[in-house]
């Protein structure tokens, strides 16, 4: 191999949260050699300093469209942090230009200009406390877009979980939870799983939302009066979908191979997803006019800086971006 990386279209990666691990992935990025080139929205000199508290010798260069990357340089398209010294503490002020990096991101994905975003970690509870309403990545790259319905999508080896609700506190999901929005999820996932992911008549299970799936009314009805019903009007369009399983049960082979399980809610079906393959998991937004892949994790703000971060999640991550980009 060359000096210089292949010149297909890069993938745009967000370092995230400056006071977590993020940085210390990207930096770890130098330790294999990839199949595209690979950019980082990032502070330079913030990256510079995590470099020097990993004792890591690192080149940082500056992304300039249309050159040639040079293999043993990390390089970045700069942001300007509001607070460079942020290790293990966030920093509501560097909010914004986080924000805006991932904005320029998204914009460079929609010219074609980067082939694929991947996403590192956020601090959701930081960018709230700059007085910036944000409930996820997902959510937010859909605004971006104008995608009307993203639908959050985990794989971990041939296991993937998608969900019908993502970010609600518990006693908000069951209104949450209508026929509706399960139709409009349940398509969002099929044609995902059928265009992003080649397969040609996907089988897709479908958790009930009350245990037991509501055991026939005595633990709730809308397994049977909402869930149910939606199902039953997709079936009629030719999905194959099994369900409302209860979601004890859906993730085992009693209840039929699938290629996707979808879940009501966060935690029904996460667990799951992340017992099975954490630190290797991989978050994809399907619904969105770009690809969009994430890590698994959080910022892991205690052992930023420490050398202690795993890098599983953002090789997957990057490895399925490129993969799905090829396709």
């Amino acid at each position: 191999m060359g000096s210089e990386l292949p010149t297909d279209n890069p993938l745009i990666i967000s370092a995230g949260e400056p006071a977590g691990i993020g940085p210390d992935l990207c930096l770890g990025l130098l330790m294999r050699r990839w199949d595209r080139p690979l950019i980082i929205v990032a502070d330079p000199e913030q990256m510079r300093q995590r470099a020097a508290m990993l004792s890591l010798d690192v080149d940082i260069a500056i992304y300039e469209p249309g050159k040639l990357i040079a293999r043993d340089s990390l390089c970045v398209l700069p942001i300007d942090l509001a607070n460079k010294n942020v290790c293990g503490t966030p920093d509501p002020a560097n909010s914004p230009v986080l924000l805006e990096g991932l904005k320029r991101a998204v914009a460079g994905c929609q010219h074609d200009e980067f082939a694929a975003l991947v996403t590192g970690p956020m601090q959701k509870s930081a960018i709230n406390d700059s007085g910036i309403p944000f409930s996820g990545h997902t959510e937010f790259l859909a605004g971006l877009t104008n995608s009307e319905t993203p639908v959050m999508l985990l794989v971990a080896g041939d296991l993937r979980v998608a969900l019908v609700t993502t970010h609600l506190p518990l006693r908000d999901v069951a209104d949450q939870v209508t026929a509706e929005r399960i139709g409009t999820v349940t398509q969002v996932l099929h044609a995902g799983l059928v265009s992003r992911f080649g397969i040609e008549d996907p089988v897709i299970n479908v958790c009930g939302l009350n245990p037991h799936a509501g055991e026939g009314g005595h633990l709730g009805n809308e397994d049977q009066t909402i869930i149910k019903p939606a199902l039953d009007a997709l079936r009629e369009q030719g999905m194959r979908l099994r369900g409302p399983l209860p979601a004890d049960t859906a993730f085992t082979p009693m209840s039929g191979s699938a290629d996707a399980v979808l879940a009501m809610y966060h935690d029904q079906g996460l667990p799951v997803l992340k017992y099975a393959g954490f630190g290797n998991a991989v978050n994809i937004t399907l619904g969105l006019p770009i690809i969009r892949t994430s890590v698994d994790h959080g910022t892991a703000l205690d052992i930023a800086g420490s050398g202690k971060a795993n890098h599983g999640s953002m090789y997957a991550a990057i490895d399925l971006a490129h993969a799905l980009a090829t396709k």
